[in-house]
């Protein structure tokens, strides 16, 4: 909105050319995501213990210390995320680039299933809360919708193929069977986040490191000078996405003021997924899918840790793990879930770190 609203004043050498640069403009993203989180943070704590009075109904076949410890603090805290992230980037992207839209839709979206799905967990305090298979199907049919959109507005050369981090511009021409790849991607990721929710302050962490790295390569390939010393693939207008992962992680500094443990309050399903399917939406959307599997390796291997203990135990009546997903297992070996939960932020960085080399290293 700003954009639009200053830049028209500018002559070139003034303060309202300031609005011209995505760097400015991302900057004022993250700080408004980050004071709305903090001015309105506890208002919105203090209504989601109004309204759901028992808080999130903790799994029995969870951890034993979470019934006792975690028994009462309020969920859906992606309400203050969203709401944040909602807010900067209409603020401060330009509302005229396609790929701001794609990744808005697929965020509030995921949001809605999730929201949805906290509000009949906290109603009938069950941890049912809407059908697994209607999630699965809603969420699939979101992502299919952006996966053909990123790609009507991608360059005609980039669609329906996958690009090869390490080797240069070399790519796959997937045809018609992108849509379902990138189809997989932005779901796989929003699930992936929300089985990675499960400790105080967890997934949050991994989850603006992630924002943190797509943005900077979303800017990158949305720039000729960069993509042609970098020999990566140029995608116009994804330079706009920055401004997003920007706010994301103002947004998610605040929540993490209150998520931190002990926790006042959870994000739920409603940011999990929400958060995660805007991660893959980015990915698709920047070329950089194979990429962001390296990058949010941390939430691979949560989504793994589960595939793994279901295929054995069904196949052997064993589990490989005392508790899936992973970091209950540790959990169970007797970590303490600061330690977990700074380990695992620890491996979330190194990953991104690693994700990021593939730039240069092509």
């Amino acid at each position: 909105m700003f954009y639009h609203l200053f830049t028209p004043l500018s002559d070139g050498g003034d303060v309202f050319n300031l609005f011209r640069y995505i760097t400015f403009r991302a900057g004022g993203a993250f700080m408004t995501s980050l004071l709305f989180a903090f001015t309105f943070g506890r208002p919105i704590i203090n209504w989601l213990r109004r309204i759901q009075k028992k808080g999130q109904p903790i799994r029995d076949d969870g951890p034993e210390r979470h019934i006792i410890e975690k028994a009462g603090t309020p969920t859906m805290g992606g309400v203050m995320i969203l709401s944040a992230l909602l807010i900067s980037t209409l603020l401060w992207a330009r509302l005229d680039n396609g790929f701001i839209w794609i990744v808005a839709m697929v965020t509030f979206g995921f949001g809605a299933i999730g929201f949805a799905d906290d509000f009949l967990k906290v109603r009938h305090f069950s941890v049912k809360g809407v059908p697994g298979k209607l999630r699965l199907g809603l969420g699939f049919l979101i992502a299919l919708v952006a996966a053909i959109w990123a790609t009507a507005i991608q360059p005609e050369d980039l669609r329906n193929t996958i690009a090869l981090p390490l080797l240069k511009e070399s790519v796959i021409q997937a045809g018609v069977f992108y849509a379902p790849f990138a189809m997989m991607v932005i779901a796989g990721s929003a699930n992936a986040v929300n089985l990675t929710d499960g400790l105080d302050g967890l997934a949050i962490m991994p989850v603006m490191i992630a924002a943190g790295s797509l943005g900077m390569i979303a800017y990158v390939v949305g720039r000729t000078d960069f993509t042609e010393y970098l020999q990566l693939h140029y995608v116009p207008g994804t330079g706009e996405i920055a401004i997003f992962c920007s706010a994301l992680i103002g947004a998610g500094l605040g929540f993490l003021w209150y998520n931190a443990p002990p926790a006042m309050v959870f994000m739920g399903d409603t940011g999990s997924l929400a958060l995660g399917g805007a991660l893959g939406a980015i990915a698709v959307a920047a070329k950089h899918e194979i990429v962001w599997a390296i990058i949010g390796g941390l939430f691979v291997l949560e989504v793994v840790s589960v595939i793994v203990q279901v295929v054995s135990f069904k196949l052997t009546g064993k589990r490989v793990f005392r508790m899936a997903p992973i970091h209950h297992h540790f959990e169970q070996k007797g970590w303490q879930e600061p330690t977990i939960v700074i380990r695992f932020w620890i491996i979330a960085v190194i990953l991104a770190l690693v994700g990021l080399a593939t730039l240069k290293l092509r």
